[in-house]
């Protein structure tokens, strides 16, 4: 975006005086957005990787945006409100599947012509070290305080992503609300250290396990529920891609700080939002008497 202060802006929207611009490119300030993608090497997909990467990290800030708005609609109890925030998370999480097509064709020796001039420019790193997809992933409740080392040299942004560890996640905020709505949410786990890691609770299992128990009765958090767990998917889907992506272009070669790329991005698929919500799963529904697999066999 601009470094033109927010007060001038609107100044000058209201008196109409963007000189040399149209109202569209003065608006969505195409001049400076097309001055961002600045090419280290002579590689014709360099253009695209940058792209790639840009356009991702616009659709991370907007999800954070929503996710905290959602947030505010849960401490006001709005559940409504909230799950109409989260159906659009799902829908901005979209976009980060599709534009991965645009840089599927690369093989090794193309990424590997373009990082090299951009470490050898800027030094070696990650998009998944970056703070914006930091803050989302903090956001979604999985809490990793090791990362703020990385950003020691930001102090703005190691700042920023320090209050977002200890602040409530958006799982956080939803069990707050179930609590304050007369459901069994275990005491300790809304008092705990929010910026340590989330453990389980079998009691938040069963409260999940209870809500879905009548497909006809509690419809607005069943709603919430699946909306989660849409964005749960959304988010694990896109780490597959990026794995993939990885597996596709580097191989097994050393990559972020020394640490085998394929390796250091496996664990990361355990990382699922909303662990009960899925663990719950198991328990949801009535299941067959007799497993059809096992008819016909003799006990």
């Amino acid at each position: 975006m601009s470094d033109t202060p927010t007060n001038v802006v609107e100044s000058r929207a209201s008196t109409g005086s963007f000189t040399g611009q149209t109202p569209y490119s003065a608006w969505m300030q195409t001049d400076a957005l097309h001055s961002l993608q600045r090419t280290v090497s002579d590689h014709p997909g360099e253009h695209a990787w940058i792209t790639h990467v840009q356009v991702s990290e616009l659709y991370w800030m907007l999800i954070i945006k929503e996710i905290r708005t959602a947030q505010g609609f849960l401490r006001a109890d709005n559940l409504r409100q909230a799950y109409r925030t989260l159906l659009r998370v799902v829908a901005h999480q979209e976009p980060l599947q599709a534009i991965w097509r645009s840089i599927d064709w690369m093989t090794p020796t193309d990424l590997l012509a373009i990082l090299s001039r951009a470490v050898a420019t800027y030094g070696k790193d990650t998009a998944l070290q970056g703070w914006t997809y930091r803050q989302m992933v903090y956001l979604l409740g999985i809490k990793q305080p090791q990362h703020l080392e990385h950003f020691k040299p930001q102090p703005q942004r190691w700042a920023q992503l320090n209050q977002a560890l200890s602040e409530p996640s958006l799982y956080d905020d939803v069990l707050a609300c179930f609590s304050r709505i007369g459901m069994n949410v275990p005491k300790a786990l809304l008092e705990r250290d929010l910026s340590a890691p989330y453990t389980p609770s079998k009691e938040v299992e069963k409260l999940w396990r209870d809500i879905y128990a009548d497909p006809d009765g509690n419809v607005e958090l069943q709603q919430l529920g699946e909306t989660l767990a849409d964005i749960a998917e959304g988010f694990s889907q896109w780490k597959h891609r990026h794995l993939m992506a990885t597996r596709r272009t580097f191989g097994a070669r050393p990559a972020y700080f020394g640490t085998e790329g394929v390796a250091w991005l496996v664990p990361t698929m355990d990382e699922i939002p909303f662990p009960e919500l899925w663990s719950a799963r198991t328990f949801i529904g009535d299941p067959p008497p007799v497993c059809p697999h096992m008819a016909g066999r003799r006990s």
